[in-house]
């Protein structure tokens, strides 16, 4: 069979998929490994433990793709039904299989377990299906090839379904492949909605090459920008995408920050420790988030002091020296309020950098004047300080995620402002 870009689905079994019970992990690790190794995944569906739903699943996969990969429904009890609906499929019947038979009992052997009648059952395997062997579970992998397509059934124990994936699956799809190439890059940016990042490098956008495609992928305060790259030579690949690269980095130099898997605060860690200076943050609205983040990269503590989350305004004025009188002509969220509290931290913890945020997180508390979402950041530095408002929406959750990244954004800035050969 000779297929040049394999066009592949996945169809994951489960009730506990339809019902939020199990968030759908299989199907978005699948999708990048399988992506990483050259192969498209152009669909996913997740179908219940249901005969019908899967026949009609296996189907409608077959008419579109070269490849249909399933995960789930492959265990011991009766709501794993994925081997009698493959039989269906295919019109074929279970036979024992000695080979699984004598894993299952090996299996069971080593951790000291007796085997029930449903264990020995999972060495029934279809007749049709080149069995992959599983040494890490009890359930093979099933192989069909039908009217030159590839269908592949895996159990759903995630660390199960990988070693399948990786011994037998990719290997094979990618000898089917015949060297079709896929590479990404993907470009990291804060400080600009999704839509002015797009009327911004929108003339970059339309002299992309044919072979290669942008997409926005955005979350809160962060947008992601993937760029993605087909063809057979993977050097001039990766040179095309890096130029392109280094062609944004020029058109949004103050909103990219990092690029890949990188996080806002491993890069900003990064440049204090370039300049030897350590931070502080004084937090109201975002409750300590930003320290947790900073905290939670390794060897922070070279750079990193410490945290004062000053939530009431009597925290604000006693250990960091806001003034009665700021709050009551300002109110707590404002400007002159948020600077205070990062002078206020900066000089009780003894840093050189301070970050400050407060604001009005929501649902509620918000004013005609200061409406839910409304937060003050605050930057103080060597250089002074520097303070921008934010108007965020109405959702909590959302309001302190985009306060963090905007606030280590801001610190980012600052840095590169004063200090340009971090760049």
């Amino acid at each position: 069979m000779h297929i040049q870009s394999l066009q592949t689905e996945i169809i994951s079994i489960g009730d506990e998929l339809l019902i939020g019970q199990v968030v759908n992990t299989n199907s978005s690790w699948l999708a990048e490994t399988l992506n990483l190794a050259g192969i498209d995944v152009r669909q996913i569906t997740a179908v219940a433990d249901e005969r019908d739903e899967i026949l009609r699943a296996l189907q409608e996969a077959e008419n579109r793709a070269d490849v249909i990969l399933m995960t789930g429904g492959l265990g011991p009890t009766k709501d794993d039904i994925t081997k009698t609906v493959l039989c269906d499929f295919f019109e074929d019947n279970l036979l024992t299989h000695q080979g699984v038979l004598d894993n299952v009992r090996s299996f069971f052997r080593r951790k000291g377990v007796d085997l029930t009648k449903l264990n020995e059952d999972q060495a029934l395997v279809p007749s049709k299906a080149v069995v992959l062997d599983n040494p890490v579970g009890t359930a093979p992998g099933l192989l069909f090839r039908r009217n030159n397509k590839v269908f592949v059934a895996m159990p759903g124990v995630p660390y199960e379904m990988k070693y399948l994936t990786e011994k037998y699956v990719v290997p094979q799809l990618q000898k089917l492949n015949k060297g079709h190439l896929i590479i990404h890059k993907t470009v990291l940016t804060q400080g600009l909605g999704e839509s002015f990042l797009a009327e911004k490098i929108d003339r970059w956008v339309r002299g992309l090459p044919g072979n290669v495609k942008l997409a926005y992928l955005p979350s809160p305060g962060i947008v992601r920008l993937r760029l993605t790259a087909h063809g057979d030579d993977l050097q001039k690949m990766e040179a095309l995408l890096e130029n392109k690269v280094d062609e944004l980095k020029i058109l949004i130099p103050w909103y990219f920050w990092g690029m890949g898997k990188e996080k806002l605060e491993e890069v900003t860690g990064k440049l204090l420790n370039k300049v030897k200076a350590t931070l502080v943050t004084a937090e109201s609205c975002t409750g300590g988030y930003i320290a947790h983040r900073l905290t939670g990269v390794q060897g922070s503590s070279d750079y990193f002091n410490g945290s004062v989350v000053a939530y009431s305004n009597r925290v604000k004025r006693e250990m960091l020296d806001v003034k009665e009188e700021t709050i009551i002509q300002h109110g707590a969220v404002s400007k002159q309020v948020a600077e205070q509290m990062a002078s206020g931290a900066k000089k009780m913890l003894h840093a050189d950098y301070a970050i400050a945020t407060t604001g009005i997180a929501g649902p509620g508390g918000g004013t005609d004047e200061k409406p839910v979402g409304t937060v003050w950041i605050s930057i103080d530095g060597p250089n002074g300080i520097e303070s921008k408002k934010f108007t965020f929406g109405d959702q909590r959750d959302r309001n302190i995620i985009r306060t963090g990244n905007a606030a280590l954004g801001m610190l980012r800035n600052y840095l590169i402002k004063y200090t340009p050969d971090l760049q």
